[in-house]
């Protein structure tokens, strides 16, 4: 029996073993295997290692989407992303413009196509904002569990959603995120106690502040150094 001669069923339930890449490859032989490609059901759950996969043409967003994870590990751009944006070298800038907005817009399509997304876990995303995640909270109504790690732009704003929006959320996890603070995390057990918050290191690393904060700290030590 020749591949094609399979009912779609059987053809979805082949296509789930494959990953997106050969799922695409599969798809451009026939327009047959390419109806299969686009069937919103075989895409439930998307997992992406780097953000410039984003830009690719192998998956397919749709309502059936229920599980999303965005990993970084390239250890070397994620240095440069940590880094605070009045700190960063022209070329440091530069590096980051070639990919400071795609998880940003990669998220606005899911808030108007995945309106069933059940778990969102990001990681290393140094350029998403507060307002990227609120906008998932309000609308993907039917998340359930918000994973943020190594967030560096990511504040008390993000928890303040949590509270306002994330009437079906039970787990939050913002591990790393250096600019949570434990104000923050005690207003999400005090108002919204059923979610089981997870915050490992992240209240009690040292936050970004802006120049005009840190001008005071620099002359008190100049002071010091004077003086001593």
């Amino acid at each position: 029996m020749h591949l094609t001669q399979l009912n779609h069923e059987c053809l979805l339930h082949l296509f789930s073993f494959l990953d997106k890449d050969s799922r695409r490859s599969l798809s451009l032989t026939c327009n047959q295997l390419r109806e299969i490609f686009m069937d919103p059901c075989l895409w439930n759950l998307l997992h992406f290692s780097s953000p410039c996969q984003l830009k690719g043409d192998n998956f397919v967003l749709g309502p059936s989407l229920r599980y999303l994870t965005i990993c970084w590990y390239s250890s070397r751009v994620l240095q440069v992303c940590n880094i605070e944006d009045w700190l960063k070298t022209s070329f440091q800038r530069d590096i980051c413009s070639k990919h400071e907005s795609l998880v940003s817009r990669f998220l606005a399509h899911v808030c108007h196509t995945c309106p069933n997304l059940l778990k969102l876990t990001l990681s290393g995303c140094g350029h998403i904002t507060d307002q990227d995640v609120i906008s998932v909270l309000r609308s993907c109504r039917k998340l359930r569990c918000l994973h943020l790690e190594n967030c560096v732009r990511i504040t008390d704003r993000s928890l303040e959603g949590v509270v306002a929006h994330g009437d079906g959320l039970e787990e939050v996890t913002v591990d790393f995120c250096r600019n949570i603070t434990q104000t923050g995390l005690q207003t999400v057990s005090d108002k919204s106690p059923g979610i089981q918050l997870s915050a490992e290191r992240s209240a009690g690393m040292i936050p970004d502040s802006t120049p005009e904060k840190r001008e005071p700290l620099r002359r008190t030590l100049q002071k010091v150094l004077l003086f001593s």
